[in-house]
């Protein structure tokens, strides 16, 4: 429900916090640093933490066609560092896990940035996060139970459905198009479907946020992550597909080749690699390292035969297509 941002004064850098308040949008001062290489990297990973904390409570559950609420048991972890693992294993529902993923990696990231600071700007960035639950609390009380927020202190405004807080690629899954992707993904499913659904997208999430691939694409509607260099070949590592769907039921990575047609291209396998179930996440970060938005490496892969391994990694080949 903050968004953060920096501010150069008086030869130091501060980092404001700016929220609806009731005497409109306020800005506050968090703390200040020496400069902005400090600056940056706290400001990205507090707007991450705010838009994964505040965006799952401000949104309808809609899977079971009725409008239930997400949990808010997430907000604990804010503030208490006991209580971080927990966001790596719920079973809520994919889409929840999925933000918990991305809000237990933005806590580690402002971990390693304000690590470079002073104490006293450490302790400034822990009682900002303690304010950051605190109102966000308080206003959920208010809207799930009718509990009028206490008068003392600054209030931080909240509206359900209109979250005010920064989403763009660094929270890849918080917009409207991941969000319904998963959610129809989820639906249907029983709840050890779910339980080896959450653990394949975890897994799959895993290998995306470790890589060092830029080019590295998170396509959740397919539950996989491509890299496409837009010229000849792309790959595709593919999780099982939640309940068994389109047929997907275990881990593989497939090269294809893109083919003209008559709506532009489409992709034509070229080969296949089936996967242990589920395979490790450095095998996935490995493969995804060595692809590295290269087209070369992906042609010269593309002539692999079947039995031999991926030049560069540990993935053999099982299948081709020609």
């Amino acid at each position: 429900m903050t968004v953060y941002s920096d501010h150069a004064n008086r030869g130091k850098v501060q980092i404001l916090a700016t929220y609806q308040g009731p005497a409109g949008v306020t800005s506050a001062t968090v703390t200040s640093v020496e400069d902005l290489a400090l600056a940056a990297p706290i400001v990205g990973a507090l707007n991450r933490i705010s838009a994964c904390a505040t965006v799952p409570v401000s949104v309808w559950d809609d899977r079971r066609g009725r409008f239930d609420e997400y949990p808010a048991d997430h907000l604990a972890a804010l503030t208490d560092r006991d209580a971080r693992p927990s966001l790596l294993t719920g079973t809520h529902s994919l889409w929840y896990e999925h933000a918990m993923v991305f809000l237990h990696r933005a806590l580690a990231d402002l971990d390693t940035a304000a690590a470079a600071a002073p104490p006293p700007v450490r302790t400034a960035i822990g009682a900002e996060l303690a304010a950051e639950a605190r109102a966000l609390r308080d206003e959920l009380a208010e809207h799930r139970e009718g509990v009028e927020p206490p008068e003392s202190g600054e209030r931080r405004s909240w509206e359900f459905e209109a979250p005010f807080v920064v989403i763009d690629e660094t929270v890849s899954g918080l917009g409207q198009r991941s969000r319904d992707a998963l959610t129809e993904l989820d639906r249907g499913l029983d709840q050890t479907e779910r339980e080896q659904a959450v653990a394949d997208l975890r897994l799959l999430l895993d290998a995306y946020l470790r890589c060092s691939n830029d080019e590295a694409q998170l396509l959740l509607d397919g539950f996989e992550i491509s890299d496409d260099p837009d010229d000849g070949y792309h790959l595709n590592i593919q999780a099982p597909m939640p309940g068994g769907k389109w047929e997907r039921t275990g881990w593989n990575v497939e090269l294809c080749r893109w083919v003209p047609d008559d709506d532009g291209a489409s992709g034509e396998p070229v080969l296949h690699c089936a996967l242990p179930d589920p395979p490790s996440v450095p095998d996935l970060v490995s493969l995804l390292n060595h692809s590295n938005g290269r087209a070369d490496v992906l042609a010269g892969w593309a002539e692999t035969p079947v039995g031999e391994a991926l030049a560069g990694t540990s993935l053999a080949v099982t299948n081709r297509y020609e």
